[in-house]
């Protein structure tokens, strides 16, 4: 396994079998990486509530009111 092979990869820490342990990644490559999985996680969301008639105002305080 070389880090070439994998996209954003600067490094790839190894075992003495060559299983990879850690991976060295540029700081603004990993703050790419975290926008892209809560951008997923967000869209993931959305579609989960799609089919959801949305509360109009009162609705919406009447259940931020309940227990």
């Amino acid at each position: 396994m070389k880090a070439e092979e994998y996209p954003f990869v600067q490094e790839l820490i190894t075992n003495k079998k060559g299983q990879v342990l850690k991976v060295v990644l540029d700081f603004e490559e990993y703050q790419r990486l975290l926008d892209a999985i809560e951008d997923e996680g967000l869209y993931r969301a959305m579609q989960a509530v799609s089919c959801e008639t949305p509360f109009n105002i009162n609705q919406a305080l009447e259940e931020l009111d309940k227990p």
